[in-house]
């Protein structure tokens, strides 16, 4: 498909649903996973399985872009990254070959990828909206982790995002950053963001590449949806300090924890 029949295929709806989530994301950080993909699967009924190829490829592209601003903004903990990741390829690579042998059983209405879903938009919502119940109660009664257990739990982090982002594309964000601040609470919040987002972009790459040699990648969707995004993303970051985030987070963590049930029961 050359780039110009891709440009002649770009879909309105799908350039306003990028500019709109775009801006989202721009305004509370959170991945645009969680909010794109239920999108698709249950306002413009696209398969799970392309939703989340496509969608793992979007948010390579759009978080390769913060990954650049980070490194240069020095808030990118690359040993983290690198834990994070060794933890994360395996994890990922084993789950798309289970899903590229489970076949047929993924067309069900409630197969694999739509359940997986729903338990992580569940997921994602509690993150956003107990992050700070979750961080005092960690902070009060678990006490700091030596470097080789911290070490480890990252590792195990990283594997079950793999699985969550092969199986959903989401978890990355909201979730992740949550654990990465209980297991280094001594780090600046930005750098454990940071961390998270640069780690994202391979483990996103990697499960979108595997999730295209399936053949669940819809490649004119992906080119409407970044088409809206990029510019979104900039617009929402630049107004991201006029936003009210008491009021957004809880409504954006309800959204999902809503979406999340009823894709799940």
């Amino acid at each position: 498909m050359t780039l110009i029949h891709l440009i002649h295929l770009i879909n309105p709806l799908y350039v306003i649903s990028g500019l709109v989530i775009g801006m989202l994301v721009g305004f509370t950080g959170v991945g645009g996973g969680s909010l794109m993909t239920p999108l698709l699967v249950m306002a413009f009924g696209i398969h799970p399985a392309t939703a989340v190829g496509t969608d793992l490829l979007y948010a390579a592209a759009t978080k390769s872009v913060g990954t650049v601003v980070h490194g240069f903004g020095r808030t990118v903990d690359w040993g983290i990254v690198l834990r994070l990741a060794a933890g994360s390829v395996p994890a990922t690579a084993l789950t798309l070959l289970a899903l590229s042998r489970m076949g047929p059983t993924l067309d069900a209405g409630h197969g694999v990828i739509t359940s997986v879903l729903g338990v992580a938009l569940i997921l994602t919502a509690a993150a956003i909206l107990f992050r700070r119940i979750i961080l005092e109660f960690f902070a009060s009664r678990v006490r700091p982790l030596d470097p080789r257990r911290t070490t480890l739990f990252t590792v195990l982090l990283g594997a079950v995002l793999g699985v969550l982002v092969s199986l959903s594309s989401v978890g990355a964000g909201a979730i992740g950053v949550t654990v990465l601040l209980i297991l280094y609470p001594k780090l600046p919040a930005a750098k454990l963001v940071g961390s998270d987002i640069a780690h994202a972009v391979p483990l996103t790459l990697l499960a979108g590449l595997g999730h295209w040699m399936m053949g669940s990648v819809n490649w004119a969707l992906l080119a409407s949806l970044l088409t809206g995004s990029i510019p979104g993303i900039i617009v929402g970051s630049l107004l991201s300090s006029r936003a009210p985030d008491r009021v957004l987070r809880p409504i954006l963590a309800s959204t999902l924890a809503l979406v999340g049930g009823k894709l799940f029961f």
